[in-house]
């Protein structure tokens, strides 16, 4: 199983005691520590040992530093100690970073901060003013970096652990709202999808309502009732009343020119024995089908009838 990668960070003599409380905590709570001088940075034949820890850092996932008094072995650049470069290559890798800074060191540093302009100033607390120098730098930075300063190891397990504790429920708290994540993605592709339906609709309307009522007229629920009042196995449109009484002479009604009923108009066909009566509502005054939809069709707007049987006259008898 993989475990969190822990690179320790210091100048070794002065804080070797330090090095070791902290490998152990981090053996204790299940990571793995890094430390050079237990071997745990290969180093190879063909180039500077300090190159190997930098590059060590970018296999690791947290670095911990901790600054004391020594400024440490001087690097190849001549610029830093080897210990500062090792923090400013995690801080370019984007590592995630726990700075700790001696007491007394950090103590003396406001001190250094007013007086290091003045002529003669030496700090007591460290054996080279550019470990200020660096802190300096560790401060300027615009990411933010915490120092936080110790007396004790214990100090810095104490923090650790916290910190750490922290981020793992952070973890657990992520993995449980993935779900809350998913929901909100899915409605944020949903409210995707009805802003760009009320697009449209908001352009439709502005052209006028015609597209829609286009949409309803081909489904209109008189096609179905015509359909089946004839039993008609073929598709049945019709858009005006003088279209209608055409589809329904072409199959042997006429329109019955005595009916005085004002609401309805009725098709005869005698040789089947039945009409056909359809209400005048569903025609506008200019003889077009007026739009309706299934949720406001009712049964009686078009009714089949069964003619009336009819008794025999009775032959009159020739003697």
């Amino acid at each position: 199983m993989a475990r969190p990668r822990v690179f320790i960070s210091s100048t070794y003599f002065d804080l070797r005691a330090v090095r070791a409380d902290i490998e152990r905590f981090i053996r204790e709570i299940g990571y793995e520590p890094v430390l050079f001088e237990k071997g745990h940075v290969p180093y190879e034949k063909d180039g500077p040992l300090e190159d190997y820890c930098y590059r060590e850092i970018s296999n690791c996932d947290i670095v911990v530093t901790v600054i004391g008094g020594k400024y440490g072995t001087q690097s190849r650049d001549e610029k830093n100690s080897i210990t500062q470069n090792e923090l400013k290559t995690a801080i370019k890798l984007g590592k995630q970073i726990y700075i700790f800074v001696e007491k007394s060191v950090h103590a003396e540093y406001r001190t250094y901060l007013n007086n290091k302009d003045v002529q003669g100033f030496k700090p007591a607390a460290v054996n080279d003013g550019r470990v200020y120098s660096f802190l300096e730098e560790i401060y300027a930075l615009p990411v933010g970096n915490p120092v936080e300063p110790f007396e004790l190891p214990e100090d810095i397990v104490k923090y650790l652990r916290e910190q750490w504790a922290g981020l793992f429920q952070r973890l657990l708290q992520s993995v449980s709202r993935k779900n809350e994540v998913d929901l909100l993605q899915n409605l944020n592709a949903t409210a995707a999808t009805l802003k760009q339906l009320v697009t449209y609709l908001t352009e439709e309307r502005s052209k006028g309502d015609q597209a829609i009522k286009d949409i309803l007229l081909s489904t209109h629920p008189a096609f179905a009732a015509i359909k089946n009042a004839d039993r008609i196995l073929y598709r049945v449109f019709f858009s005006t009343e003088d279209e209608l009484d055409a589809l329904l002479r072409s199959r042997g009604f006429e329109r019955d020119p005595n009916s005085d009923n004002e609401d309805y108009i009725d098709w005869d066909n005698h040789k089947k024995g039945y009409y056909i009566r359809i209400k005048r509502e569903l025609f506008d005054e200019d003889g077009k089908l007026k739009v309706v939809t299934p949720e406001n069709w009712s049964s009686n707007l078009i009714v089949v009838h069964q003619f009336a049987a009819q008794e025999p006259e009775d032959d009159d008898i020739p003697f």
